[in-house]
């Protein structure tokens, strides 16, 4: 539990910091509300594993109530997940989430039907407000905007936007490089 925090750490100082992890960047990040909020899911498994129910169900309130953010206990988080803004966020079932995946706030990330539950990869920005439900699967680097719902899959590095989300997929290399001399 304790080497899984510091993985946490870690990541989230490498990629808020420019990849610095020096001690003050390390510092600056252990101030953060999200690494709260992941560490007190990594002391939920904990107590889980060793049969210290009432102990899950205290931490869970707690972590609802201090940064509104409610993680369902058979939930996956990857390593270094940040929480950008805590409130309002809700991850359930047993969702799989990715490292380094970034949520702006006020995510859901659950089921539409009660028929299965998301698969987010790494290195995801899911904006503000946005919704992704169901059996899906987002692709690493993938950026789900503002507000959208998702419903569908999401290949590696698109944009998903609007309700229900539409898929842009990100331009060939050449072509960008083309636009870029333009």
């Amino acid at each position: 539990m304790i080497r899984q925090f510091v993985r946490d750490v870690v990541e989230l100082t490498r990629v808020h910091s420019s990849g610095d992890v020096s001690g003050a960047a390390m510092k600056r990040a252990l101030l953060e509300d999200s690494v709260m909020v992941v560490a007190i899911t990594r002391l939920r498994a904990g107590a889980r594993q060793m049969h210290l129910g009432p102990v899950n169900r205290m931490l869970r309130i707690a972590q609802t109530a201090l940064y509104g953010v409610e993680i369902g206990k058979d939930v996956t988080l990857g390593d270094g997940v940040y929480f950008v803004h805590t409130v309002g966020t809700v991850i359930g079932g047993n969702a799989r989430i990715g490292n380094r995946v970034q949520f702006m706030g006020n995510n859901t990330v659950g089921t539409a039907k009660n028929n299965g539950y998301p698969t987010i990869g790494d290195d995801v920005v899911v904006g503000a407000g946005a919704r992704i439900l169901g059996p899906v699967t987002i692709g690493a680097r993938a950026v789900i905007g503002a507000n959208a719902v998702v419903l569908i899959d999401v290949p590696e590095g698109a944009t998903a936007t609007g309700i229900p989300a539409q898929i842009r997929l990100p331009a060939p290399q050449s072509e960008r490089i083309k636009r870029a001399g333009e």
